[in-house]
């Protein structure tokens, strides 16, 4: 069954929610400006849906005036105690001096714990990071494309993450190959799996017209709503370029 998307008022918010193949219902509240999201099962009543989000709601709007006072383009500096963005969740950042090789741990809800040498610079610091980064996207996108490849009909050779100023993502469509910024690693999963879904839909279609739009639609009905995420175009915490 396609999923199916569509917005409810629920007391002065405006909830987007997505209808799925699932078993329970899952609420979030995403960056930057906190937008509110619903993941229902089919067989879940409109009423269901609007008490869930009701009983939610203190938590709902403590989180949007959480996000509301981020500084988001403060430079990053990599020091405990400063805020990270992390695949749409923000975490307090714990450095640790280790002797061993440098690495990062997200282990608790709320902490990015960062092991380096005592000493290491800022830079060091942030390299470190942006590996860890890398990793993350490298270890969730193969299952977002095998998963929609059946789906859509198409096949990917290639793919690679990389910094682009002006650009989400790329398609050479010849060489089937796409590649994907490495700053999606900062806003929420359904961002990247976005991403993955407009760029497979250019091995269909080279253009954004009406048929890529259409492509969209069947697939991932909720489209428009994260691509307006990213078009905010600065997640809550956004490192400064190391270039690569």
């Amino acid at each position: 069954m396609i999923p199916e998307a569509y917005t409810l008022e629920v007391s002065d918010l405006t909830v987007q929610v997505v209808r799925k193949r699932i078993k329970n219902l899952h609420l979030g509240v995403y960056p930057p400006e906190g937008r509110v999201r619903v993941t229902a099962p089919w067989h879940l009543s409109e009423e269901a849906i609007r008490a869930a989000v009701l009983i939610r709601l203190q938590w709902i709007k403590k989180h949007q005036q959480n996000f509301a006072q981020q500084d988001r383009l403060s430079p990053r500096e990599y020091v405990s105690g400063e805020s990270h963005y992390y695949l749409g969740r923000c975490y307090r950042l714990r450095v640790y001096p280790t002797t061993q090789a440098a690495h990062v741990a997200c282990q608790q809800a709320h902490y990015l714990d960062l092991h380096v040498r005592e000493g290491a610079s800022r830079d060091h610091k942030a390299r470190v990071i942006e590996a860890w980064h890398r990793q993350t996207l490298k270890e969730r996108i193969p299952a977002l494309i095998a998963h929609y490849e059946p789906i859509m009909g198409v096949r990917v050779a290639e793919w690679g993450i990389k910094r682009m100023r002006t650009r989400w993502g790329t398609c050479n469509i010849r060489a089937r190959r796409i590649w994907l910024n490495l700053e999606l690693v900062h806003y929420d999963e359904e961002c990247l799996e976005y991403l993955v879904v407009h760029e497979m839909a250019h091995l269909l279609e080279r253009l954004h017209n009406d048929r890529f739009k259409r492509i969209l639609d069947q697939v991932m009905p909720d489209w428009r709503a994260v691509r307006a995420v990213l078009k905010k175009g600065v997640p809550l915490t956004t490192p400064e370029p190391l270039g690569g």
